[in-house]
């Protein structure tokens, strides 16, 4: 991943922000007019001779790669960067919290540290922070702490079981969602790694009135989604040899040779679709699907299966069941305009008032894009691309639009902001959702 610097004019603002990226060797801004707005232009820096931050999921830091640092106006800091361990000296992260002349150690000596959400109001009735961590590369998931920024700072909750975390507005609808899957509770089932998945049940959690609710019943379009792109790569022929098996494909002499990749591929495509249903508050539609694609001698025992494995997996921490708001009930957040600067008028703004404006801009904590591999490629990363982009209030892009009159897009830099981060915009006092003014290009 080639990481973006970025510099911002220093300005009193609600949260003081220094990311501080390792292997850059350089790193740059400037900005300039875009008709009544500025238009922040961020140089993406790569050139040491170390690659650059790369992962699956963009973390703030990484086997002891990458920093990030804020201060929230109470006075509570979170630092989430390098640290050394063992007698090895070997890279690891560590994460921890600050406040007046003391500190809190989050995590010391992690394989990933990240800061997902920062000020943001998770629905737990104070602006928190949430840190996710990794303890070790063998360990398949992360932790989500979630402390309060008010100081003393104060652990509110911590759930486990999930590759990652994520909280966003999904709906701009004002409520926060985290989403997450359920991995560690389908790491081994049926002798089948996470790396063997296309991908482990998705979760979808929110905090109402400071209980974890299920959530991920309001999101089936979601699900439908993924169960149709899964139904798509699904073989009729295969699936009618596998549905021939045992379901537990263990007696490998009994197999036609060379078969059980190809069918272990299958059963793991219909494990998806059913869980697909079953996590998305669908029990009925899941065992249709599995009646219809699962060897009928088996289908009891993986049914069992697969509800002790959810019974005992992240669903397990959770406090109840969300209630969905019913059609014609629907709220919208207000999208606070970032993009317009509020300057005094000579001979119109009384002396001594200073125009205040809507907004304090978000922030960022992490924005990264995938390294160009073709020559086209990095020629559209080298040029400026303008865009306009939609934050919620839990500092995640929610739509993104190129401005300006352009022959080519880049594709890799538009698909690399859904995992983009922020400290969202504020207004009064409070995290909001807005829209600024962007612009990015790679320079070498």
């Amino acid at each position: 991943m080639a990481k973006i610097c970025h510099t911002s004019t220093p300005s009193k603002t609600l949260a003081n922000i220094s990311p501080q990226p390792s292997g850059l060797a350089k790193c740059a801004a400037f900005r300039f007019s875009f008709g009544t707005a500025m238009l922040a232009f961020i140089l993406i820096s790569c050139v040491t001779g170390s690659p650059c931050h790369a992962q699956s999921r963009d973390v703030v830091c990484r086997d002891g790669v990458g920093d990030f640092e804020a201060e929230f106006v109470t006075g509570v800091r979170v630092r989430v960067g390098a640290a050394r361990s063992g007698a090895l000296d070997s890279r690891v992260c560590a994460a921890e919290l600050s406040w007046d002349d003391q500190n809190f150690a989050v995590a010391g000596s992690a394989s990933q540290a990240d800061v997902d959400a920062f000020g943001v109001d998770l629905g737990m009735g104070a602006p928190v922070a949430a840190i996710q961590v990794k303890k070790s590369k063998s360990e398949c998931c992360m932790e989500y702490k979630i402390y309060s920024l008010r100081a003393p700072p104060v652990l509110l909750r911590n759930i486990t079981g999930g590759q990652f975390f994520s909280a966003a507005d999904t709906d701009l609808d004002g409520r926060v969602e985290i989403w997450t899957n359920d991995a560690a509770s389908v790491e081994g089932f049926e002798n089948l790694r996470l790396a063997d998945l296309d991908f482990a049940p998705p979760v979808v959690l929110r905090f109402e009135r400071g209980r974890l609710l299920n959530a991920s019943s309001e999101f089936q379009s979601y699900f439908d989604q993924k169960i149709a792109d899964v139904r798509a790569k699904l073989n009729p022929q295969d699936l009618a040899e596998f549905k021939s098996s045992d379901g537990k494909l263990a007696a490998v002499a009994a197999l036609p040779i060379g078969s059980l990749p190809r069918l272990r591929s299958v059963k793991v495509k219909v494990l998806e679709i059913v869980w697909s249903y079953l996590y998305s508050g669908r029990e009925p539609e899941a065992w249709r699907s599995l009646n219809e694609m699962w060897p009928a001698g088996d289908a009891d025992r993986i049914r069992a299966a697969l509800l002790n494995a959810r019974a005992r997996g992240i669903l397990s921490q959770v406090d109840g069941m969300s209630t969905p708001i019913h059609a014609g009930h629907e709220t919208h957040a207000k999208i606070f305009d970032g993009t317009i600067v509020v300057t005094a008028t000579p001979g119109l703004t009384p002396k001594g008032v200073k125009p205040k404006q809507e907004i304090r801009p978000p922030k960022a904590i992490l924005m990264e894009r995938p390294p160009p591999v073709t020559a086209v490629e990095m020629e559209l990363a080298q040029s400026e691309s303008a865009l306009k982009l939609v934050i919620d209030a839990a500092g995640k892009v929610r739509s993104v639009e190129v401005l300006g009159n352009v022959q080519a897009v880049d594709e890799g830099l538009i698909r690399s902001t859904s995992n983009w981060k922020f400290i969202p915009a504020f207004s009064d006092g409070q995290p909001v959702a807005s829209q600024i003014f962007l612009g990015v290009s790679l320079k070498r």
